[in-house]
């Protein structure tokens, strides 16, 4: 595992060994010093700064952010289900909750709590979704094993909320909070349904799936002082979906 470089503003993301968590790496890593959060990590991903923090626990948060005192935190750690809402369990419900909301929550309140005194610009960006703007259209889930349930667009739409929320709870310790709400993002490890691609990209003004670094450019925008009047925001970054 390589030193921090304690020269550059600390970064701690979450969810940061998914698709988006390494794209959000790559693109910051210039610039900043990332501490990867994951609940695990493969031997083959420990070439970097990392730490096995399950985001929905509460006591490991606070034992996180009791030697760390990042500048940016970005809540992108996200689960969902892929069952029929007809037959949603309870489990199922927990466990998309516990990670997509309360898991923010919990990485918020901390960090505002060991800031109480610092008046230095900080930022938080939250990870949301293009479904917690608009619901999925179900005509494009035609060879697609994976749908958008209700409980994922119910979390997303209320990190979105919190973002707003905490924008406005958060003014006086100097925190900017925003949020990011990605569009469907082609994954080319385990790519979705030619269909789903096709159909999709037929819905999309501009006529593709996006990527996680399109997501990421905007993660970056947003961290950046470049940003430093934005507030309370959700960036849509959709190639137009939500247009129509």
């Amino acid at each position: 595992m390589k030193k921090m470089d304690m020269k550059k503003e600390v970064v701690l993301l979450t969810g940061a060994n998914g698709q988006l968590g390494r794209e959000i790496n790559r693109i910051l890593a210039h610039s900043y010093e990332i501490i990867n959060i994951d609940v695990s990590y493969p031997e083959e991903a420990c070439d970097f700064y990392h730490r096995n923090v399950d985001i929905s626990n509460l006591d490991a948060v606070r034992g996180l952010f009791s030697d760390i005192n990042p500048d940016v935190v970005i809540n992108n750690a996200g689960v969902s289900v892929f069952s029929s809402f007809m037959e949603r369990t309870i489990d199922e419900l927990d466990h998309v909750y516990s990670v997509n909301l309360r898991g923010s929550i919990n990485m918020i309140n901390e960090f505002a709590k060991i800031n109480k005194e610092n008046k230095e610009a900080k930022r938080i960006v939250n990870i949301a979704s293009l479904y917690g703007v608009i619901s999925a259209d179900p005509r494009i889930y035609t060879d697609c094993a994976r749908n958008s349930p209700e409980i994922y667009a119910a979390t997303k739409a209320g990190i979105i909320h919190l973002t707003k929320y905490y924008c406005v709870h958060l003014r006086d310790l100097n925190i900017r909070v925003n949020s990011v709400s990605p569009g469907g993002i082609f994954n080319p490890d385990t790519p979705q349904g030619d269909d789903f691609v096709k159909n999709y990209s037929y819905r999309c003004p501009m006529g593709r799936m996006g990527s996680a670094e399109d997501v990421a450019n905007g993660v970056r925008f947003l961290v950046s002082s470049k940003s430093s009047y934005i507030n309370g925001h959700n960036l849509v970054i959709d190639g137009g979906s939500s247009s129509w």
